[in-house]
């Protein structure tokens, strides 16, 4: 079946955003830093803020937890934007490339409602997919819940078969695999415009 839509998960992505951007030079202690990230502000906590908790509530609930490390858990989504690095060149040169293709082109992306804006209104690129975003803090839902790309494919009429879905998470990969999309798994060295290429979507 021919292709018609690619999706773009963001963060790993077209988006290099890292909590160590920040804590790096906060903390000027590597050890300190990663024992904070794996075991105060973790991964998972920071998903609940993706799945719609808002950052003030989760902020509240982890300081309650861990009142020793309030300074730094305060600091997470107070410096939130400086962890939002830049761009990813080499991707976003790709979706670029796609613009005025006979592709439609979707995000779908793990991302908190309250900072999402902030990435639309500094990063231009954003304005490709037209608004044709599925953000899991404004659904209330969170890859990998397959819930959430029912929502895109019944908010949009399309057909998983029909589409390209790219992310850096090997779990939301084998996901939407169990779903129905062809999918590219994005790592350190894939070349993304080459990936597409040998699934037949042309530029």
């Amino acid at each position: 079946m021919a292709i018609k839509n690619i999706i773009f998960d963001f963060g790993g992505v077209v988006m290099d955003w890292n909590p160590r951007y920040f804590f790096k030079d906060h903390f000027k202690d590597d050890e300190k830093m990663e024992h904070f990230l794996k075991n105060i502000a973790t991964d998972e906590w920071n998903a609940e803020q993706d799945r719609g908790r808002t950052l003030a509530e989760g902020t509240e609930i982890q300081v309650a937890k861990h009142p020793e490390w309030e300074k730094e858990i305060r600091a997470y989504y107070d410096n939130w934007t400086t962890m939002l690095k830049s761009e990813i060149p080499h991707n976003v040169a790709v979706l670029r490339k796609l613009e005025h293709s006979k592709y439609h082109l979707f995000g779908l992306t793990n991302w908190s409602a309250e900072t999402f804006p902030y990435a639309l209104e500094n990063y231009d690129f954003f304005k490709i997919f037209q608004n044709k975003i599925v953000v899991s803090g404004t659904e209330k839902l969170i890859k990998p819940d397959p819930t959430i790309w029912e929502v895109l494919l019944e908010r949009y009429k399309i057909k998983a078969e029909e589409s390209v879905f790219i992310d850096d998470n090997a779990k939301n990969i084998e996901l939407a695999k169990s779903l129905g999309f062809i999918c590219i798994h994005i790592k350190n060295d894939t070349d993304l415009e080459k990936e597409l290429r040998d699934l037949g979507v042309a530029f």
